[in-house]
């Protein structure tokens, strides 16, 4: 797993919704969708709940900026919908 990574979350509150790593440190992948969990400040998750969906990956900006999380959001969306319509 790498920054950048679309995944979905296996376990917890977050089940079956889609987040992009923000960081990985150790056994742990943080996490965000720009909606209830911001980039800014990601949710740390055990690599073993979280599943990687796709090969594409996002680039993540070092600004500190509320367009990050609008973009995030919006990536998301897309790819969301990319998958779902090929799982059909």
């Amino acid at each position: 797993m790498q920054v950048g990574d679309i995944v979905i979350a296996t376990k917890g509150k977050e089940e079956n919704d889609f987040f992009v790593v923000v960081k990985i440190d150790g056994g742990f992948a943080y996490i965000a969708n720009g909606k209830r969990v911001s980039v800014f400040k990601p949710k740390k998750k055990n690599e073993k709940h979280i599943q990687k969906v796709s090969n594409q990956r996002f680039l993540l900006s070092d600004e500190k900026d509320i367009k990050v999380d609008a973009a995030v959001r919006k990536y998301l969306k897309t790819q969301k919908e990319r998958i779902c319509q090929r799982k059909m």
